[in-house]
């Protein structure tokens, strides 16, 4: 009987929400933020660039193929928060809470989540926006089914629904589930709802866990 259910929901067709206006709207405000960002934040992020490259070989940067908006690839861009070829490592593709792979400076950032700020490079490029759903990589997104590609209607965010809603203590179709109702139901306020309830939730490590499985290996 749920297999049957599931098949029902599957074949439900996503319809994202909002105006073309109210898209114009979300893409100016993205880049003029990404762009005031990057100048008003330069010196944290110099700072940060200063601190791995002083405590941990390699490059500043972490780089990434991710799926985009309608599944385009791009290249996301990340503070480097592990070891060069970590997942060569220990467990591979996985973390723990206490991976030593993790660099020391790397688990202040992933705690804050300031790993993520390089992305607000990615956001004035138009690869992503502020709110969306978590970028995704390629082989995962050629697993899912029709409906749950259509969380790939909506730019991916560096924060969205799913985040403010659990994080990583959500399971990977409940995320995914979550980003499907942010697309239908998308606005300029939800977006502000979602920004708003974010800092919280960062500031707070509010369902942070280095013990997920799939990407937290991408996190470096």
């Amino acid at each position: 009987m749920q297999a049957d259910n599931d098949a029902r929901v599957d074949n439900v067709p996503v319809k994202p929400g909002g105006s073309p206006f109210a898209l114009g709207v979300k893409t100016f405000f993205d880049r003029l933020v990404a762009i005031i960002g990057l100048i008003v934040l330069s010196p944290l992020l110099l700072l940060i660039a200063g601190l791995i490259a002083i405590t941990s070989p390699g490059p500043i940067f972490f780089r990434q193929i991710r799926s985009g908006w309608h599944g385009e690839p791009f290249s996301i861009f990340k503070f480097r928060t592990m070891v060069v070829d970590a997942e060569k490592l220990g467990l591979g593709a996985q973390t723990t809470g206490s991976d030593p792979r993790v660099t020391s400076v790397g688990r202040v950032l992933r705690t804050l989540s300031l790993d993520e700020l390089p992305q607000l490079i990615n956001i004035a490029r138009g690869d992503m926006s502020l709110i969306g759903p978590r970028p995704t990589l390629p082989y995962q997104v050629e697993r899912y089914t029709e409906r749950q590609r259509g969380r790939l209607l909506r730019r991916p965010g560096v924060t969205g629904w799913a985040q403010i809603h659990g994080r990583k203590s959500l399971s990977w179709p409940q995320r995914i589930e979550h980003d499907i109702w942010y697309v239908e139901h998308w606005s300029l306020w939800l977006d502000i709802r979602i920004a708003l309830r974010t800092i919280p939730v960062v500031f707070g490590a509010e369902g942070v866990d280095d013990s997920g499985a799939g990407d937290e290996i991408s996190r470096r």
